[in-house]
């Protein structure tokens, strides 16, 4: 059995966010996908099974469990596809928890077209700030990710995370957001609930943070950057009801599990 790993949102090695990626005769059973994740130990493990040209049945693994959307690991599953399965689909279409996701190759990048997160504006409470080291200034949150905005890209590089704190509240996770000079908005992500204290780059999280910036910033298309220790860069696009996601990937190894799945 090969396993994939590449680095997504970035074109260079040791940047990005890194992903595990299966490609499985048939999706094996829940608690051996677990257990690859827990021994891979990246904040996610793709496992994807060809239904047919272009078809695929894919699902996601972190180390604390199943999720039902993740955005680097569809593209570092897309990049693994089109690099070394089937190099000449025009568009690939994934059927996962959250419905059926498209990824198109195209001389920028891999574009994904993913849902909208849902979220309305809530009070910022004390739990909320003591999340946020006292910056938070907007809350957002319906289910799924917590998002909170800050004032300035500086102080979100030098926030110091306390995860204790995350975890007392509501969210799968806790996205901090500011407003950016190079690029249009930038963040960061933190999943300490799910084994993942914080995620290089989030994809999923900008299914919340394209509309919202879309909103303050009067603009459909724009360039974010997350600002974790690794970074990564994402160009991303308001249509409607969908976010349209772009990046890139580069592989960092191959190797074989000794046993068949």
């Amino acid at each position: 059995m090969i396993q994939y790993i590449a680095d997504a949102f970035t074109d260079k090695l040791f940047a990005g966010n890194p992903a595990a990626v299966l490609p499985c005769r048939e999706m094996p059973a829940s608690e051996l996908m677990h257990a690859i994740a827990i021994e891979n130990n990246y904040s996610e493990t793709a496992f994807v099974v060809k239904r047919g040209k272009g078809e695929y049945d894919l699902k996601w693994f972190t180390p604390g469990g199943e999720v039902d959307l993740c955005g680097h690991a569809t593209l570092a599953t897309s990049f693994v596809l089109h690099q070394f399965i089937d190099p000449d689909v025009e568009e690939m279409r994934f059927h996962t928890l959250s419905g059926d996701l498209i990824v198109r190759p195209g001389a920028d990048g891999l574009t994904m077209d993913f849902p909208l997160g849902s979220y309305k504006e809530i009070p910022v409470t004390e739990d909320i700030l003591e999340a946020t080291g006292g910056l938070a200034k907007e809350a957002y949150y319906e289910d799924g990710d917590m998002i909170t905005v800050i004032e300035s890209e500086e102080a979100l590089a030098a926030l110091i995370p306390d995860f204790a704190a995350m975890c007392r509240i509501e969210g799968r996770g806790l996205i901090i957001t500011a407003k950016s000079k190079e690029y249009d908005f930038v963040s960061r992500c933190f999943y300490p609930k799910l084994d993942v204290p914080e995620d290089p780059v989030t994809g999923s999280a900008h299914t919340y943070l394209t509309p919202l910036w879309a909103g303050k910033l009067g603009k459909t298309e724009m360039v974010a950057r997350q600002v974790s220790p690794r970074g990564g860069t994402l160009r991303v696009r308001l249509e409607g009801q969908r976010v349209f996601i772009t990046g890139n990937a580069v592989l960092f190894m191959k190797g074989e599990i000794p046993f068949d799945l």
